[in-house]
């Protein structure tokens, strides 16, 4: 049987039609590029030597694209071409992410893809200026909170912070693509963030997501505390996709943040789980993440993950960025605004049409334009004036 042909829709260019979330997977990595997070020319290569649908031949091409950009960052290392090695070692870094994704939780193959993830992240960070920095955040029971520090090349001597984490299946070594270039380019220091049910928390420490999501957003702010070189009143969180939910939820008990953005909005998870049900594509991923063996299981783990009840508590200004053709949903976004807005807290609405792009759930279609909105908007509530700012590439 003949494939349905390619083609754009108001949520951005939709690969495989007859492979809707393989196709939004490809769209997510697409979009990424213009952030540096691979070409457009390889992501069309591995697409065209994948079996659509076969999920093997997507990790299989990806691996060959990631592995390829890795061993030419190395080399032109080795030759002294420093610009060009963290060119390819960025790309490589989300490439890597795309060949780990359609991996079973317990694959032999997913923890060495995502360990070669992180140490393509890492070679691109310490060439930065300041170099970046790899941490552990002090978490619970001895375990720690993988994360990455990275400071503005022009954000001066004591720096406003975004901490920034992801949802469901993104983690931070995705969110430099999502928030973080975004942030460092107008001042802003960014926290990229591993957080509970995420990245190498979940994989490496088996730490499951949880509901009271203020508790590590805290313990991210403490550490913060102690640097000297942090603006420790010009915090803010942001949490992207399921994110949302987590940055609401911190942004409403931890007070001592300025600013909390939702990067994609979500009022209730528990429904949201609820209504994807055990064949849906991503129902393997939200069992991992939240500790459980089956979808019932993990329905009830999430009864408590509801803004009901907590939004009233935000104190701080209040973001809510959605794509207005988000192919995970748009129903809940107004319940959201108008519970903050009917609950007094100072909350800004932006949901992006199909005519300007970035309509796709987390604008995964132009991360670029999401990055825009969001910073910009962070950037005037830290009372960041852009136009005094010396811009230097990064």
């Amino acid at each position: 049987m003949s494939e349905t042909p390619s083609k754009y829709e108001p949520f951005g260019w939709h690969h495989w039609p007859d492979h809707f979330f393989m196709s939004y997977q490809f769209r997510r990595a697409l979009g990424e590029t213009q952030e540096g997070g691979g070409s457009v020319s390889e992501c069309f290569q591995a697409a065209s030597r994948m079996i659509p649908g076969d999920l093997d031949s997507w990790h299989n091409e990806w691996m060959v694209v990631a592995n390829r950009n890795d061993a030419r960052g190395d080399e032109a290392a080795k030759a002294g071409h420093i610009r060009t090695a963290m060119n390819a070692w960025l790309r490589a870094a989300d490439n890597f992410r795309s060949a780990e994704f359609w991996l079973p939780a317990d694959d032999p193959r997913r923890l060495p893809t995502f360990t070669r993830c992180e140490a393509a992240s890492q070679k691109w960070l310490k060439h930065l200026d300041p170099p970046g920095e790899v941490v552990e955040i002090p978490y619970e029971n001895g375990k720690t909170l993988p994360a990455y520090f990275i400071k503005s090349p022009n954000g001066g001597d004591k720096q406003p912070v975004l901490i920034s984490v992801g949802g469901l299946d993104s983690f931070k070594d995705e969110l430099w693509f999502m928030t973080g270039h975004g942030a460092v380019q107008r001042g802003i220091a960014c926290l990229l963030v591993d957080g509970p049910g995420q990245g190498g928390a979940l994989r490496r420490q088996q730490i499951y997501s949880r509901h009271d999501y203020e508790v590590p957003i805290g313990r991210c702010i403490d550490w913060l505390e102690k640097r000297d070189d942090v603006d420790t009143k010009r915090i803010a969180v942001s949490g992207s996709s399921m994110g949302g939910y987590y940055a609401a939820r911190a942004g409403s008990r931890e007070h001592r943040l300025a600013a909390c953005i939702s990067h994609g909005a979500i009022w209730d998870i528990e429904q949201r789980f609820a209504d994807r049900g055990d064949n849906h594509a991503l129902a393997g991923h939200m069992k991992w993440v939240m500790g459980a063996k089956t979808m019932a299981e993990a329905v009830k783990i999430a009864r408590p993950f509801k803004l009901e009840g907590v939004l009233d508590d935000m104190k701080c200004p209040y973001l809510v960025l959605h794509g207005g053709h988000d192919v995970l949903g748009v129903e809940t976004v107004k319940q959201v605004h108008d519970y903050a807005k009917s609950k007094g807290i100072d909350v800004t609405l932006v949901l992006t049409e199909a005519e300007g792009t970035g309509a796709e759930h987390c604008q995964h279609d132009n991360p670029t334009l999401g990055q825009e909105i969001m910073i910009d908007w962070l950037a005037d509530k830290f009372g960041i004036d852009q136009r005094k700012l010396k811009f230097r590439a990064v």
